[in-house]
């Protein structure tokens, strides 16, 4: 395909493919990122919470809203929302912007007011953080999974 037969789908494509990396490939990198931040700064567990919390708020939503957006645009102009890979797929994402809201979102909000409160009384972890860091890790695990379907149902769309 040449530049002068790409189509305005074509584009949106492009648009939704990037914003997919965008959205989901810094989640990918978490658990390096969490073992690193914890290895060099251990007393400091908050930031890293924090910066979960700056990039959901200012990376992971805004380019899931864009992955919505494009992806209703190329299922109306060449699919229907009603095909089971699409409207599955939808309701993954619609689910992750739960998740992101409701728990993961409030839940590194806790974690780094915990983990403020236990560096100031001597930097062990509490039992409080220990829960809400599992329940990190669960939802985490369970939103990346709801990824690696999404990307299966775009990529293999069965039925088809």
């Amino acid at each position: 395909m040449t530049a002068l037969n790409t189509t305005f789908y074509d584009l949106v494509l492009t648009v939704h493919i990037l914003a997919v990396v965008v959205a989901f490939g810094v989640v990918f990198a978490y658990p390096i990122i969490d073992s690193q931040f914890r290895r060099s700064m251990p007393g400091n567990l908050a930031a890293l919470h924090r910066l979960h919390v700056l990039l959901g708020q200012r990376l992971i939503t805004p380019a899931m809203t864009v992955v919505l957006v494009a992806g209703v645009y190329l299922a109306l102009d060449r699919w229907r929302l009603d095909d089971p890979w699409i409207a599955a797929t939808l309701a993954i994402l619609i689910v992750i912007f739960g998740l992101s809201g409701a728990v993961l979102t409030p839940t590194d909000r806790r974690l780094a007011e915990l983990a403020e409160r236990d560096a100031a009384a001597g930097g062990k972890r509490s039992a409080d953080y220990r829960r809400e860091e599992r329940k990190a890790a669960i939802f985490g695990s369970l939103a990346l999974l709801l990824v690696i379907v999404a990307i299966f149902l775009m990529t293999a769309k069965p039925g088809l």
